[in-house]
């Protein structure tokens, strides 16, 4: 351990503030405790701890959430010890602007981010992120992986588009996929694995993997703060799976026979009635894939989903065993959903709902257990949520809804819709797309409906496969959605009405790197 602790020094993982806490003190008891069977006894502190775990380009294909193929048991027990969202959306369907607003409580439209490799502080540097509010409240703040934006797979081992005032500790690890085995990844263009997709199966066993390495230094931090004690934790933990290069060890390709992957029918007629701009996201390099290549890509994308799922368990086993669950609030979520060939699109960046629609479980003394609520949320309503259940400071301009009502009663409607953005064309051609999300009904305009509308019953079309829009049976619909998307708009704006500026070329939407 000692030596593992030199290497992080030497590797800039660890912040001067982490440093201290850990302490040279907490060495000596790391050396000697690191032999110890049992964990040392936990007295509870006051104030409920924070684990927040984040995957990266996970759509809602888990098995909680009713897949039939993707195996995720310990997501699904996460879910029954709380509350699964079943409508749970993102803010903008990217991850930069996406983790940026699910981490300062904003809207993109006030936190200026409609771009990856952008970070809140050139736009409002003055801001308090979530993990910011819980540090300056006491607790102890660590990172392990991707929170903020990072470049995959080109930042793994680095600190990315980080923001330091947010964490006292930040660990970056990078494992086989990144180091050794890129060489060997096949990619639908060459030497290209971030922003195309790829994958390969690794001889590798989960330990070796980055992903592998994240759930090790979580468990390895968890152990520090249920010896130190003396302090609530807010500890996040960003896993890189499944986002593209898919690369998982290969018992996990194993799980999923290629043969059996779904496949998407009937596109070209699914999209006769869609607006330019609903089909935005597609790249051209998509064209080169063949079915036995799509079956093989959903595969890789299953596999990355079960591995990461694995590291999860892990995390959530030694919370378990050091007694840290009962007063520990686990949160579970992605950053945007994912498409796997529908309406044509892979990847994300369409405001329709496999792009859209995220995963987020939350697990909290007090709350519900194994109850699942299904008003429509936003991951902008995690702030407020998380700061109130544990009695932080939160800035007073934050634009989420608190889900502590939710927690409580499953049942209750909160807002009642959520809204998802993505901007197209760039320069003085950029215009948005802003789509609403009701129980029963999602509404997209694009450029204010000059680019077009869709309308969609998810109540008899849960795919999207119908565009309503036009149909005059529903105009009345539209009228009442449209009325409802304007009134909300204005909430996503700074109330001094001053919005965050950036360079033109920001606003083009950045598809190569994401």
């Amino acid at each position: 351990m000692f030596c593992k602790l030199k290497s992080l020094v030497r590797c800039g993982s660890l912040g001067v503030v982490g440093l201290a806490w850990i302490g040279l003190v907490d060495v000596a008891i790391v050396l000697a405790q690191e032999s110890a069977q049992e964990p040392a006894a936990v007295t509870v502190p006051t104030r409920p701890n924070v684990l927040f775990l984040i995957s990266d380009d996970l759509n809602n294909a888990v098995g909680c959430y009713r897949h039939p193929l993707v195996k995720t048991p310990h997501l699904d027990r996460l879910a029954r010890r709380g509350v699964r969202f079943e409508r749970a959306y993102c803010q903008y369907p990217l991850c930069g602007p996406s983790r940026n607003s699910m981490l300062t409580g904003l809207y993109p439209n006030s936190t200026g981010i409609h771009q990856n490799s952008q970070i809140f502080r050139q736009t409002i540097p003055s801001h308090l992120a979530l993990p910011q509010a819980f540090r300056l409240d006491g607790y102890f703040a660590a990172r392990i992986g991707k929170l903020y934006h990072y470049n995959v797979p080109k930042s793994v081992g680095t600190n990315g588009h980080d923001d330091p005032g947010s964490w006292e500790l930040e660990l970056n690890p990078a494992g086989c996929d990144r180091l050794l085995e890129e060489p060997d990844i096949f990619s639908l263009r060459k030497n290209a694995f971030g922003g195309t997709l790829s994958w390969y199966a690794s001889p590798r066993g989960d330990r070796l993997h980055t992903d592998g390495m994240l759930a090790d230094d979580a468990c390895w931090v968890l152990e520090r703060c249920a010896k130190r004690n003396d302090r609530p934790f807010f500890l996040a933990v960003g896993f890189y799976r499944p986002h593209t290069p898919y690369v998982a060890p290969k018992p996990y390709f194993e799980q999923y026979d290629r043969t059996q992957m779904p496949l998407v029918a009937n596109v070209q007629d699914d999209v006769k009635d869609l607006p330019k701009a609903a089909l935005g996201s597609h790249k051209k390099e998509h064209e080169r894939l063949t079915d036995p290549l799509r079956r093989e890509a959903i595969q890789a994308y299953f596999a990355s989903i079960t591995f990461m799922d694995a590291q999860v368990g892990r995390v959530l086993d030694r919370l378990e065993s050091l007694g840290l669950a009962e007063n520990t609030i686990v949160v579970f979520t992605s950053d945007h959903g994912y498409h796997l060939g529908e309406h044509g699109l892979w990847q994300k960046m369409s405001l329709f709902e496999e792009s859209a629609r995220v995963p987020m479980i939350i697990a909290a003394p007090g709350a519900a257990e194994n109850k699942v609520a299904p008003s429509p949320v936003g991951l902008i309503d995690l702030y407020p949520t998380l700061t109130e259940l544990c009695g932080v400071k939160s800035p007073g301009n934050l634009q989420g809804q608190s889900l502590v009502p939710i927690l409580k009663d499953p049942a209750q409607k909160g807002r009642g819709w959520t809204l998802t953005q993505v901007a197209r064309g760039g320069g003085k051609n950029r215009f948005f797309g802003y789509s609403l999300r009701t129980p029963q009904w999602r509404y997209t305009e694009w450029d204010e409906g000059k680019a077009g509308r869709e309308l969609y019953d998810h109540d008899a079309d849960p795919t999207e496969q119908n565009n309503l829009a036009d149909a005059e049976s529903h105009a009345a619909t539209v009228k009442e959605l449209s009325a409802m998307l304007h009134q909300a708009l204005p909430s996503t704006f700074p109330e001094d009405g001053e919005i965050p500026a950036l360079s033109a070329t920001v606003w083009a939407p950045n598809l190569t790197n994401p």
